[in-house]
């Protein structure tokens, strides 16, 4: 169950990475399908196909929803480089119902961080200036 107003955390019947795709960008599944990438252990999208998505799309509210996950998948959440992932669709997909972003930037942030506590090497995954902030 989605809990409104609460930090974030995982439902039960999450929709597919495709599905939710599908829904943000209202593409079809083939379009999104062919511009889906595997990289490592996740799954994500190349920020090329979104901006030309940005540019061509006939629905100027969904051209702020794509430019606004790309700007989470690129800057807030940067896992893999030119591409938005798996997990910041997730979040995007829980905005619309009222999950606050600010507890999530701040898990992902200190989950990174202690990732590579851990590991003693590792590259930091996220907004250095928003930490600073």
């Amino acid at each position: 169950m989605i809990q409104i107003d609460k930090i974030y955390s995982k439902a039960v019947n999450v929709p597919t990475f495709l599905r939710k795709l599908m829904n943000i960008m209202e593409m079809s599944e083939q379009w999104v399908t062919a511009r889906i990438k595997q990289n490592g252990d996740s799954r994500c999208i190349p920020w090329k196909n979104l901006k030309d998505l940005i540019l061509a799309h006939p629905d100027a509210r969904k051209k702020v929803d794509i430019f606004a996950i790309s700007i989470y998948g690129l800057v807030v959440f940067p896992k893999t480089l030119g591409h938005v992932d798996e997990a910041v669709t997730d979040l995007f997909d829980r905005l619309d119902k009222r999950v606050l972003p600010m507890p999530v930037i701040l898990a992902e942030t200190f989950r990174s961080l202690n990732a590579c506590r851990r590991v003693r090497e590792g590259r930091f995954i996220g907004c250095a200036q928003l930490l600073l902030a």
